[in-house]
């Protein structure tokens, strides 16, 4: 491992109590998540970069291998190239388009890289074809729709004040997904009717369960949630890494699996945020507030009940985290096929000296639903939906990329 990456490696160990890295494209993978942290980039926008710089790896990685059939880029490689210079390229390559503002620590990672490869035609092939990678990615998620004019309407009455806070990415139902045909490709059915028993239930558990100050969590229920509060690749592709990190894995192997999880995540998220602004379900702390006029006897208000965690700024069905939990399920089980699972390890920013493991996919996603309810920003079904949501399209994914 070279000096800079190994710099890098080693601050995720400090920062996440685990290190993560089996070869060049998983350490390169570490980089490319604590670049994104540096830069402060959103939820949404990093599960878009991490898929693009993951596939521009796995093309040019594949190019010179060539384990699987001919990919979506169709690079010309050649074998004698450098995988390791390819891999570098190719991130420093969509790093440098997608995160100007870390482009300094980016040429240092960079250059490292190549320092420890000998010069001469192997690395220069390899810097080539990671390059070519990257501009034909790019080029190909261009004009995706994440760019698009957010036109959000809050709904009101004229002169009646709203909170001015606007929600998350309005606009990402309007992107091109990865390996669904749209956005809505597995849209839900509806929310419960507020007047039906589903409803009550859902209403009732999370105002017992998910309140700030609520007696009914237990400790560990607690620490649960507060883990599950962070988002992002940063908590979510550790898992995809822990599978990579078994023995016997090769390059290409685990280039191919981090695009394939990295595409799942943000086409998960492209279908969560199409179906929350299709239904625009009222958060709990707003229907817990407003149990009086929902229309049903039998759920109570509560005038000053706020939730465990700040509420995320978007509509509350599906659940976002169940989704992308789901979608990563799906594809790490589709990997692993009907081999043991290894066991699959995350740490969490929000939960600092924490590390939480599991050697089911199904314990992880019944985690990560349960977090979000001791949370009390996610109602039950809405977890139950989003988890279904995303086996589907991690299913899809695996299909399309492991194949």
């Amino acid at each position: 491992m070279n000096a800079r990456l190994g710099a890098l490696v080693l601050c995720s160990f400090v920062l996440t109590g685990q290190a993560t890295s089996a070869d060049v494209v998983t350490e390169w993978n570490t980089s490319a998540g604590d670049i994104a942290v540096a830069a402060k980039m959103s939820t949404p926008s990093t599960n878009r970069m991490m898929a693009i710089v993951q596939t521009a790896v796995f093309e040019a990685v594949n190019a010179i291998t060539r384990r699987y059939p001919s990919s979506r880029a169709r690079l010309d490689g050649t074998p004698d190239a450098s995988v390791d210079a390819a891999v570098a390229a190719a991130n420093r390559a969509t790093l440098s388009k997608m995160v100007p503002s870390q482009q300094a620590a980016i040429d240092s990672a960079y250059q490292a890289a190549l320092a420890d490869i000998p010069a001469g035609s192997a690395r220069d092939h390899g810097i080539a074809i990671g390059e070519q990678a990257a501009a034909a990615v790019l080029a190909m998620r261009a004009d995706d729709g994440a760019n698009a004019p957010e036109d959000y309407r809050p709904r009101t009455t004229p002169g009646t004040y709203v909170p001015t806070a606007l929600p998350v990415v309005p606009q990402w139902p309007q992107r091109k997904p990865w390996v669904m045909t749209r956005a809505d490709q597995f849209r839900p059915g509806p929310p419960p009717a507020l007047t039906s028993e589903a409803w009550t239930r859902d209403y009732d558990e999370i105002k017992a369960v998910g309140g700030k100050n609520s007696s009914r969590r237990t400790a560990e229920q607690t620490d649960i949630a507060r883990f599950w509060e962070a988002t992002g690749p940063t908590i979510y592709l550790p898992l995809a890494l822990s599978v990579a990190d078994a023995p016997g894995r090769e390059v290409t192997q685990n280039a191919r699996l981090l695009a394939a999880t990295s595409q799942a995540i943000d086409d998960a998220v492209i279908a969560v945020f199409d179906a929350k602004y299709h239904y625009g379900l009222w958060r709990p702390i707003t229907a817990i507030r407003n149990g009086d006029i929902d229309g049903n006897e039998a759920t109570a208000r509560d005038a000053s009940w706020l939730p465990f965690i700040d509420t995320p700024m978007h509509p509350e069905y599906p659940c976002a985290h169940c989704i992308v939990a789901a979608s990563i399920g799906a594809v790490l089980q589709a990997e692993v096929g009907d081999g043991p699972m290894p066991t699959l390890t995350t740490t969490s920013p929000t939960a600092p000296g924490v590390v939480r493991s599991w050697t089911r996919v199904d314990d992880l996603v019944q985690e990560v639903s349960n977090a979000r309810i001791y949370d009390g920003v996610h109602y039950r079904t809405s977890t139950e939906v989003g988890a279904a949501m995303g086996k589907k399209i991690g299913e899809l994914a695996a299909k399309t990329l492991l194949r």
